[in-house]
């Protein structure tokens, strides 16, 4: 019987971790849902960072147990982090739109003097 290399056992777990939270933030701007983008953005990286440090662990001979299975992880992680790309830039560019909408209103409404700041604080004055 074959013995699991530990430094694979790590690498694993630390892929299910980022692969979960990288899954729970696609599926959750894919069904605009709330996110606590910060909490995510911090599991994100903290699991990119150990990831980092699980792969300059393992052993720099190639061909060894587990690899072609670890390619296979790396490569469906890569899809993943890819899915998930997409979906920000999808969110980001609504953002984007939404944001110069509500500028060019806001431009609108003080170009014709109804919500301009001399106005308002000529009336936070009184």
């Amino acid at each position: 019987m074959m013995t699991a290399n530990p430094a694979l056992l790590t690498l694993n777990g630390l892929l299910d971790r980022l692969e979960e939270a990288v899954d729970e933030e696609t599926s959750a701007l894919a069904r605009r849902r709330p996110l606590d983008f910060e909490e995510i953005n911090r599991r994100k990286s903290r699991s990119l960072l150990e990831l980092t440090r699980a792969i300059r662990s393992l052993p720099a001979q190639p061909g060894g147990p587990g690899e072609s299975a670890l390619s296979a992880r790396l490569a469906g992680l890569r899809t993943r982090l890819e899915a998930n790309q997409d979906m920000l830039r999808i969110h980001l560019a609504a953002a984007q739109e939404i944001a110069a909408l509500l500028g060019r209103e806001m431009g609108e409404a003080e170009s014709d003097g109804t919500y301009s700041f001399a106005q308002l604080n000529r009336q936070a004055a009184r």
